[in-house]
């Protein structure tokens, strides 16, 4: 496969075990039909109810065709209806199991702080567990081998994201690694048009059609350098310039949880194995680069004396 083409090949995936089925919802709902959109939503929310059912009967159940209860499947990873039954049966032991939340997300604006900070732990759980689920690790490995080798690294990304590619740069540079977070686009562009084969880019965007972002990614990925996406839509627009794409959460918002909660949250969690991952391969030097960091600063967190 050139980098010119590129293709999603989700048949040749193996299945989501039942735990990931859910985040595999919740990730992909958004590029599906409205007919898919209806069959992913009852599987996810009555699995059990859902296994029981032949594809005749989830068809009807869903005012859709047994054509699009295939497709359905299929699109989230699974051969046929039958295998997809097999995960929902697996999904509904578990929650049976006494692990279903005992609150929601849904915050109200009258909520008790108690209830909001509840709420919130728990969906960070979810969104946590989600994005650990869904991640493909193989995916993981490639983009952790190319920041690891790279020459240099550039960070794209806006607003919330901003933060997570700083929080990135930072990581990086404090385990000897060159790496810059780049959160004007003007300047993105233009460093990104120095990057070659040998150099990585990272574009961090949860919606994954963020042009600020693609841009620079797109420049990037033109120039030869290793281009990592991290993203919500790993069937964006975003994905035709990346090598290796991270998807994170997609964890269902209200009006009071704006999207930067939940995908900041699942884009840390993808920063921190990244950061791991790379540490690891470079220990040997980045033990003493970041003991010489820590070195560095140790005075700023002593007592003054007068």
């Amino acid at each position: 496969m050139t980098r010119d083409v590129k293709e999603i090949f989700i048949g040749d995936a193996a299945p989501p075990v039942p735990a990931a089925l859910a985040a595999k919802v919740r990730t992909l709902a958004p590029s599906m039909t409205r007919s898919m959109q209806r069959v992913a939503e009852a599987v996810a929310q009555d699995p059990a109810g859902c296994a029981a059912l032949t594809v005749t009967g989830l068809a009807e159940l869903t005012g859709t065709s047994e054509a699009t209860v295939v497709r359905t499947a299929r699109l989230l990873g699974y051969p046929g209806y039958r295998d997809l039954r097999l995960a929902l049966a697996g999904l509904a032991a578990q929650q049976q199991s006494g692990r279903a939340p005992a609150v929601t997300a849904d915050i109200a604006v009258d909520d008790p702080i108690a209830d909001v900070v509840a709420k919130l732990a728990y969906d960070e759980q979810q969104t946590l567990a989600d994005t650990a689920a869904a991640l493909d690790t193989v995916q993981l490995g490639a983009a952790v081998t190319a920041l690891a080798q790279a020459r240099r690294v550039d960070i794209y990304g806006v607003g919330a994201s901003s933060l997570v590619g700083q929080d990135l740069a930072q990581k990086l540079l404090r385990i000897g690694l060159i790496a810059h977070a780049h959160t004007d686009p003007h300047l993105a562009v233009t460093n990104a048009v120095q990057l070659r084969s040998g150099d990585a880019a990272v574009a961090i965007t949860h919606s994954g059609s963020t042009g600020d972002v693609i841009e620079p990614l797109r420049v990037a990925f033109d120039r030869g350098a290793t281009t990592i996406a991290i993203t919500g839509r790993p069937d964006g627009p975003v994905s035709q310039y990346a090598d290796h794409i991270l998807t994170t959460s997609t964890a269902r918002e209200s009006e009071l949880r704006p999207a930067a909660m939940s995908s900041r949250t699942s884009q840390l969690l993808v920063v921190d194995c990244l950061f791991i991952g790379i540490a690891q391969r470079t220990y040997e030097t980045a033990a003493p680069a970041l003991a010489a960091s820590y070195e560095a600063l140790a005075h700023r967190h002593s007592p003054r004396t007068r």
